[in-house]
């Protein structure tokens, strides 16, 4: 039997009202550091679905970084062979995603945990900014990166 991918699901409190308030601000025109709304086909009903996401930006490229691991909006992402937009108050802004190989995630993680620690910190088992290269290395698959053109 195949392994199930990595996945974190989120509770309650962030579902219906951290999420829900990001996006409502983002949504508005207000990034919350660095925040934007995701906006992907969804893979089974075909309609938009859309997330708020942190927007990492990092020697001049863009990156998204699932924290919580392989989740819908990567599912849906990969689904759409990488084709998103990203949204901030009435702006639209199409991009199209890049997977990134887990060989090269270690800098874009140690980036990512710099500046959403406090966060995110949670999903990364006790791994941090500070960690070493191998340790951060260590749990690079389970936390799928894109990087956007």
């Amino acid at each position: 039997m195949a392994e199930q991918p990595h996945y974190r699901k989120p509770g309650w409190f962030t579902r219906n009202v951290a999420n829900r308030a990001v996006a409502g601000l983002t949504r508005l025109g207000v990034s919350v550091w660095g925040s934007r709304v995701l906006e992907v086909k969804g893979r089974k009903s075909g309609e938009p679905r859309q997330v708020p996401v942190n927007l990492l930006h990092y020697e001049d490229k863009d990156y998204l970084v699932s924290a919580r691991g392989t989740g819908e909006w990567v599912r849906n992402l990969r689904a759409a062979n990488g084709e998103l937009t990203l949204l901030v108050g009435s702006r639209r802004e199409p991009r199209h995603a890049i997977e990134v190989a887990d060989a090269d995630k270690v800098p874009i993680l140690r980036a990512y945990l710099k500046r959403w620690k406090a966060e995110v910190g949670v999903f990364f088992e006790g791994v941090s900014a500070q960690s070493s290269d191998e340790e951060i290395a260590a749990i690079a698959a389970k936390h799928p990166i894109f990087a956007l053109t």
